[in-house]
């Protein structure tokens, strides 16, 4: 799928003053999303825990993880989510997991995030139907 960007708003949840925004590739292969270390630190943000991470490359490495406000143009929401501290210099992505909280999915052909219908209570479901 081709990638394309969007703008989006990084907050810290103890400090609403204190974000940024830029433009983060839209990337449906990454679970989390991901901005350079220094920007997060520079608004506060701190890391809650580590994961081991395979990067597109090959490469693998332990990355400190923490949680911020997002906020994507066009929308009216901001949603806490999980990101990914980055190396100096590293891509902003906007991943899977940001993608599902917002309710969206990346559409290739417009290049633009469009909503989607979540679906929620498949085990309650089978089982009424029991």
């Amino acid at each position: 799928m081709g990638m394309f960007q969007v703008k989006v708003t990084v907050g810290n949840p103890q400090s609403a003053e204190r974000s940024f925004q830029d433009s983060f590739w839209v990337d449906t292969g990454a679970l989390y999303s991901v901005a350079p270390e220094n920007r997060l630190r520079a608004i506060g943000i701190e890391p809650k825990f580590t994961r081991d991470f395979v990067f597109a490359d090959g490469n693998k490495d332990r990355r400190l993880v923490g949680e911020a406000t997002f906020s994507i143009e066009g929308s009216a929401e901001t949603i806490t989510c999980l990101v990914v501290f980055g190396p100096p210099g590293s891509l902003l992505l906007l991943g899977a997991t940001a993608l599902e909280n917002f309710g969206v999915q990346a559409d290739p052909t417009t290049q633009k995030l469009r909503p989607i219908t979540a679906v929620i209570g498949t085990a309650y479901a089978a089982r009424a139907a029991s």
